[in-house]
């Protein structure tokens, strides 16, 4: 049994859920990861390669200027073919992406599966058909899995049978930045106490109110890690307390994380961020760090109102959380608390439940062949 991914993320761009997801299916199954086409290529193929998650990348190469018909044509030709040499027999499918609906390549899956992380018709330069897409998408699925409790929310009455599964936590990788003395490079000469992020850098961070804390604060030094995407990097404050360290590999994160005072979690409130849920909060409390974060509704349901993260829905309530947050009276009791959250969850037990799921709804298809571990 094959699962076959379609996928709007690349493999290599930021490690999340998809990567946390799929690299465990493929320690018991063949994982295909499909990616988006990139056109820069005289000829059309298929670039496929097994990386060190045993997941096999596979990632069209087109060439540049064919209409999205001729697009969408060409990767169902590559697809199949790759399909009939690679042997492709039975296998799932899975989305990312209601994008990807438009391929079709001759195999048909024993399963559809929607793994829906994010809403993406929100998200900037999001494709003008992608809502009718998704429609079609929840029309075929057989099961459809959501990434936080306002995705599910929003979308429990399009399917019959749908399932939260929020973003989940490695424990013992990012556990490890409580007890690291190490200090990477980039990062030793910035001066305490430092407040910092990891992730994505584009429209959903409220860049505003980062400006606003660093000019207020100028003894605090604010750290982000991550690509910028989608916005102008000239867009973005520059001030001597403000550091900008770029993109940094999975296994470089609890390095950073480890010698900050206070993770920071500055989203905009906006169409954008109705709807997410980040990975990275269960990440950074793993790590024994405080997270002050604005009043996004999953980071407030799922850790604000427990007591775990602080909420700001200000710069200058920011500010005053993550002094709070530094100030923090009793920490053993905290982290306490933290790991007892934590340790309920795990992406090992939701690939477990999750396959759980997939086999019954295989079983009732009257499918003979079940994902078995």
């Amino acid at each position: 049994m094959d699962i076959v991914c379609y996928s709007h993320l690349r493999w290599n761009f930021v490690y999340q859920r998809p990567q946390h997801l799929l690299s465990r299916f493929a320690r018991n199954f063949r994982v295909l990861f499909i990616e988006e086409p990139l056109l820069d290529s005289e000829k059309a193929y298929l670039d496929n390669q097994q990386n060190d998650d045993k997941v096999w990348v596979v990632v069209p190469h087109l060439p540049a200027g064919l209409s999205e018909a001729e697009i969408t044509d060409t990767q169902n030709d590559l697809l199949s073919d790759f399909f009939y040499f690679f042997g492709v027999t039975e296998f799932v499918a899975w989305y990312y992406t209601p994008m990807a609906t438009a391929l079709n390549p001759s195999f048909k899956p024993l399963l559809v599966i929607y793994d829906c992380m994010d809403e993406l018709s929100a998200f900037k330069n999001a494709p003008a058909l992608i809502k009718k897409r998704e429609k079609e998408l929840m029309a075929k699925a057989d099961i459809v899995f959501t990434g936080g409790n306002s995705l599910y929310e929003a979308k429990k009455n399009n399917h019959s049978n749908i399932y939260l599964f929020p973003s989940s936590i490695d424990r013992r990788h990012f556990e490890r930045a409580r007890s690291m003395h190490a200090e990477l490079s980039d990062q030793r000469e910035i001066p305490f106490p430092r407040i910092g992020f990891v992730g994505v850098i584009d429209e959903r961070m409220d860049i505003d109110m980062l400006y606003a804390m660093a000019t207020k604060k100028p003894d605090w030094h604010f750290i982000l890690i991550g690509p910028v995407v989608k916005i102008d990097p000239a867009s973005l404050p520059q001030l001597p307390n403000i550091h900008y360290l770029g993109p940094k590999s999975y296994k470089e994160l609890p390095f950073y994380i480890s010698k900050w005072e206070v993770a920071m979690m500055p989203f905009a409130i906006n169409e954008s961020t109705r709807f997410i849920s980040p990975t990275k909060t269960p990440e950074y409390l793993a790590a024994g760090k405080p997270v002050v974060s604005t009043p996004i509704h999953d980071v407030v349901k799922d850790y604000g109102d427990k007591g775990l993260v602080y909420i700001a829905d200000s710069s200058l309530q920011f500010i005053i959380e993550i002094q709070n947050a530094m100030d923090m009276a009793d920490r053993v009791q905290w982290l306490k608390a933290v790991d007892s959250v934590l340790s309920q969850n795990s992406w090992d037990k939701t690939v477990e439940k999750m396959l759980f799921i997939i086999n019954t709804a295989l079983d009732k298809s009257g499918q003979k062949t079940a994902l078995q571990k």
